[in-house]
This record gives structure tokens, sequence and C-alpha cells, in this order.
């Protein structure tokens, strides 16, 4: 299973912000959009999650065409989006923001949902505070419990936007430990876009580097990591992980 996102094209008056961008994501892999600020990375990613329209290009699930699909039809689908907003009920218990998607999630039986909820609480290192207001929770923990609450609905695919931001570097290791794991334990396809590259590319399979527009470097991240194209645009001369 995967996500194909073909020759996207997304243009606001008289300039083309996203100009032929095509890559993809398959299940069971960590994908990441880079790139510095204003270059149309954050507009890719938001025509895969579905909160803008290109105006060329289609994005592919599985080989279906769901360009046109709204955002809660993708969720049903199977692709989770973790926006970079806090978007946890506040004044709701962890337990109850991550039983609020159980109970929609009619994939599981009400066995499983419960047994779903212990698990994630679990995994995901929140078993202590799972009576906890959400409003009480460090930026970290807050974090754990919105990705934990998103595995709810039991998706194929997550699309995590800035991950990393507004989190202490204790609690950066204890996310891009998470995100490994929703992959490889789970098999899940993973789309990031950060401004912490270093954080982004030390956890990814994969990356590609936005310019203008534009993908300008594509491949293993461990190569990107190391590119001179790569440092020259958007990584710096002294980046490394």
């Amino acid at each position: 299973m995967r996500i194909d996102a073909k020759n996207l094209i997304k243009i606001y008056g008289d300039r083309s912000v996203v100009n032929d961008v095509t890559f993809d994501i398959n299940k069971g892999e960590v994908v990441c959009l880079l790139g510095p600020n204003g270059a149309g990375k954050t507009t890719t990613f938001y025509m895969v999650v579905g909160l803008i329209k290109p105006n060329k290009g289609h994005i592919f699930l599985d080989g279906e065409d769901i360009s046109a699909w709204p955002m809660n039809e993708r969720a049903r689908a199977g692709i989770g989006y973790l926006p970079q907003e806090a978007s946890i009920f506040r004044k709701l218990s962890v337990e109850d923001n991550i039983k609020l998607v159980l109970e929609m999630n009619d994939k599981l039986t009400v066995d499983e949902k419960k047994r779903k909820l212990e698990e994630l609480l679990s995994e995901f290192g929140i078993l202590r505070l799972r009576s906890y207001a959400a409003v009480s929770l460090s930026g970290g923990e807050r974090r754990r419990v919105e990705i934990a609450r998103a595995l709810a609905a039991s998706p194929d695919f997550m699309l995590l936007d800035e991950p990393f931001a507004g989190i202490d570097p204790i609690a950066i290791g204890e996310i891009k430990d998470n995100i490994r794991k929703i992959s490889e334990d789970k098999g899940l396809g993973v789309l990031i876009t950060d401004h912490n590259p270093k954080a982004t590319l030390s956890i990814t399979d994969r990356a590609y580097v936005i310019f203008d527009g534009k993908i300008k470097i594509q491949g293993k991240s461990k190569d990107v990591a190391v590119d001179p194209v790569a440092k020259e645009f958007y990584l710096g001369k002294d980046f490394a992980l």
C-alpha cells in the first residue's frame, strides 16, 4: 500500500508555489519533506493531507485517485493527520481523549477497543497520565497523547506536521522513538515535515528537499544529509547527523 503524489502544482495569483512535485510513501517507511521557509514544502504537505487542492497533479492512495477527497474521507481510507497545533481536548482526560477516537473506530469490537486503549497508554508511556486533564500536560506528553490518539483510528499512514516543534530535546528523543516504533512495529507509512532537519533526517528512511517549489534533492536520508546541494540550499555547510 502506498501514497503517490504526482506532478503537483499549486498557484497563488501569478506565483507557482509548488511546481511539478512528485514523491511517494510506502507502508512501513518514514519519509520527510524538508526545505526552507517559502520553499513550498508545507503547501505540498497540505495537498497530501487534503487541506489544499492542487491546481494540477494528483494524489493516489494505492492507485485510487483521492485528489478531490476531503480530509474526513481520507481519514476513513486510512490516512491519519497530526497537525502542529495542539489538537487534543484540553478539558478532557488523557484516557477520554483516546476513547473518543476509539468510539468512532468501526474496525474494532468493543473488547478490541478496550485492549487498544490499554496498549496505547502503555506503548506511549502515558499510562500514569490516563486520568490527567490534557491541559496539565507538558509539550512532549501532549505530543505523545496526540500520536496515541491518532493511532486509535487504526490508520495505514500518518502525516505529521512539525512533530518536533515546541518540545524540549529529551521529548524530541522520545517522539523519535515513537515514530520509529509505529513504522517498524505497526507497519505504518509516515510522512513528516519539520523545521528540525537533524531530528527528522535521523529517523527517516528517505528524504525530499524542496526549494523554490521543486524537489532539488531526493534519496536515502543518510545520503541527503551529506549531499553538497542539500547543504548549499538548506542544511548549511556544517550540517552533520
